[in-house]
């Protein structure tokens, strides 16, 4: 569900992080922090399209269940429009685990 849906009762957007290699990660996401160009940027559902250049830093991905994901990205760009991010990079990898935040 993206966009004006609803999942776990909280809007979501579909994302795609690919490596020039290989996929990294794709699902649905409440939100996502990458490291902009122009210093760290958080986009949530229903954000304005874009369209920038990411430096090497480190890409986190919140699930509507709170599930919490974290990639190592090398340059590359990310993309946004119609509740869709794609942020495709020259190298990605998971950091070590995914987590659920505790409360």
């Amino acid at each position: 569900m993206t966009g004006s849906d609803q999942s776990a009762g909280k809007t979501t957007m579909r994302v795609n992080i690919v490596a020039a290699d290989h996929p990294v990660w794709c699902g649905e996401a409440v939100s996502v922090t990458i490291p902009a160009s122009e210093g760290g940027m958080g986009i949530l559902p229903n954000h304005e399209p874009i369209l920038t250049l990411i430096k090497q830093g480190r890409v986190t991905v919140v699930e509507p269940d709170d599930d919490l994901h974290m990639f190592d990205v090398n340059d590359g760009f990310i993309s946004f429009d119609s509740n869709k991010l794609t942020v495709a990079v020259e190298r990605g990898h998971d950091v070590v685990y995914t987590t659920t935040e505790q409360q």
